[in-house]
């Protein structure tokens, strides 16, 4: 009895629990022992019965208008002799504008620099001239 292994089943989907070969388990390295809690067949039918029923339960929460519009069209579309439509164009999305960047200034040489030169000391001469009139005439 020791070689066999209970796979649980499911009561909500009416899948009956048995025993079963560790071989008929998938691997699965969370648990414990390294095995699944249901052999592979049943794991697929349940898996199978969780997906058609979520379908079903999508289907009950649908729009009436949309689920009637929706039919008419595969009615239509189903016709003999009726051709299949063409599938609509799409227009290309327009390049993205490449980002612009300031150009980045360069260290002030040659002339620039010493006409910068020039004004910043002819400022502290004005200030010092300034400074030693108003010391003569007191």
């Amino acid at each position: 009895m020791s070689d066999l292994r209970r796979c649980i089943g499911s009561a909500k989907f009416g899948i009956e629990a048995h025993d079963a070969p560790p071989e008929d388990f998938p691997v699965q390295p969370s648990q414990t022992d390294g095995l699944g809690r249901m052999c592979k067949a049943h794991w697929r039918d349940y898996t199978n019965a969780l997906r058609k029923a979520a379908l079903a339960r999508k289907a009950a929460n649908a729009d009436p208008v949309v689920v009637l519009a929706r039919a008419a069209v595969a009615e239509r579309e189903a016709e003999p002799g009726r051709a299949a439509p063409r599938p609509r164009r799409t227009a290309k999305a327009p390049k993205p504008e490449p980002i612009r960047t300031k150009r980045v200034r360069g260290p002030k040489t040659g002339a620039a620099l010493v006409v910068e030169i020039i004004e910043e000391t002819d400022a502290a001469l004005a200030s010092e001239a300034a400074n030693v009139a108003e010391a003569d005439v007191e």
